[in-house]
């Protein structure tokens, strides 16, 4: 008997119907999150997976090694290669392919996952930060593919999977962080290349998620909280595997994985949801209809300019900024601080602006008029209306920020961070 792979399988293996059974799926980046829980789907059908991942030792806030992920993919019913991959590097890419062939008969699935991220505009992007996720994302993604792609010509099933998102060329998406976005983008250009090149022998294409997906990463990025505004990793998983089931023919295609288990008949998106009913961040890339984006931002309360800058006034204001901050100041706590460990000035424009900041990096946080007494992490610049319709709940920080309404320098993970004080103000304000 052959597997869909076209290798000799115990009979048990086809009785069982199971789709990816005995056929051979590398992975980078397995070690944990996205990755892992593709992984563990593919292995519940008792596929071989390969973890081609960097992580051998646990980091202290993010969990996982590749080998922890081979424990738990033995135990779900595959068969496990843990592989030190670091995909900047040809060799230990071409060592892993080499091993795998070796130890399982071929590849018949390659999940390009692995991906670095820096959320940063053009002056505030380091040339170290850019040649990192150019190196992970777009070139890693490239020189795995070419290593996988004569083993996986050989498979009846073979398919290339990048998560990756669709090519929205809307500046939208270039202008706040233009490095991330033109790396993140070269690994869609593969898709868009290689499903052309290797059309008939191989699928190639891109998953991306509609919403925000919880993993230990976007706990570091987001700070605790942040997880009732995301998915679970399985929707990913899902989406992935509703992929791997496809023909060969279906290829060249940008998957948004709600859509794609929408036609597989999925109705109840709750069950993916960390927080079932609470609002969902929206993943970056995505508008149905790049012209009329704007409009859309605007009715959720986000706008395209900032309003001209005005010099701040010789005195403290009043009105709802000093009311706004004066809730805060009084929230203010020395678990918040510890949480938190940042301070945050705000240049705001128009009436009543000024420059404000918020400290929750010293002991009991403080909140005011004026420069704060330490170098601010963060310093964000917005219209005084918009910051007290964020802080209130009334405009989404994410909204303001994609639509250039809200503009952002210096660490982007503190920025993320400040979301959760947000939403402890908005009973309150």
């Amino acid at each position: 008997m052959l597997d869909r792979a076209g290798r000799s399988v115990p009979r048990i293996a086809i009785t069982l119907e199971k789709k990816l059974a005995g056929c051979t799926v590398f992975i980078t980046g397995a070690s944990r999150g996205i990755g892992k829980a593709i992984a563990l789907k593919a292995a519940k059908d008792g596929a071989n997976i390969v973890i081609a991942a960097k992580t051998t030792q646990a980091h202290p806030k993010l969990p996982g090694t590749i080998y922890t992920a081979a424990e738990e993919i033995e135990a779900a019913g595959g068969k496990a290669l843990p592989c030190i991959v670091d995909v900047r590097d040809e060799q230990q890419i071409s060592n892993a392919v080499e091993k795998a062939v070796e130890k399982f008969g071929g590849i018949d699935v390659l999940v390009n996952n692995a991906s670095a991220i820096s959320l940063t505009n053009t002056l505030e992007t380091p040339t170290k930060r850019v040649d990192l996720m150019m190196n992970v994302n777009t070139r890693g993604t490239y020189l795995t593919s070419k290593a996988c792609i004569p083993h996986l010509k050989k498979s009846k099933i073979a398919h290339i999977l990048n998560l990756s998102p669709p090519l929205n060329l809307n500046p939208l998406w270039f202008k706040q962080h233009c490095a991330y976005t033109i790396a993140k983008y070269g690994m869609s250009m593969c898709v868009l290349g290689m499903a052309e090149e290797f059309k008939g022998e191989i699928a190639v294409n891109a998953l991306w998620p509609k919403t925000a997906i919880h993993t230990a990463a976007m706990d570091m990025l987001g700070g605790s909280g942040i997880e009732s505004q995301c998915r679970k990793v399985d929707i990913i998983a899902d989406a992935a595997y509703s992929i791997f089931k496809k023909p060969k023919s279906f290829t060249g295609n940008f998957i948004i994985d709600e859509n794609i288990l929408k036609e597989e008949g999925i109705k109840d998106f709750d069950v993916y949801a960390i927080k079932p009913g609470h609002p969902l961040l929206p993943d970056f890339f995505l508008d149905e209809y790049p012209d009329t984006v704007t409009k859309k931002m605007e009715s959720h309360g986000a706008g395209t300019k900032l309003k001209e800058e005005q010099q701040p006034p010789s005195k403290p204001p009043s009105g709802a900024v000093k009311e706004t901050f004066r809730i805060v100041k009084a929230s203010l706590s020395d678990d918040l601080v510890k949480a938190t460990q940042a301070v945050y000035q705000f240049e705001l424009s128009g009436e009543d602006g000024g420059t404000w900041f918020l400290d929750l990096k010293n002991k009991g946080g403080d909140a005011g008029y004026g420069e704060p007494s330490d170098q601010a992490d963060v310093v964000m610049n917005m219209s005084t209306d918009d910051f007290v319709k964020m802080f209130s709940g009334k405009l989404k920080p994410t909204m303001a920020f994609m639509s250039g309404k809200l503009k952002i320098k210096g660490n982007m993970a503190l920025a993320i961070k400040l979301e959760k004080l947000m939403s402890q103000m908005q009973a309150k304000l």
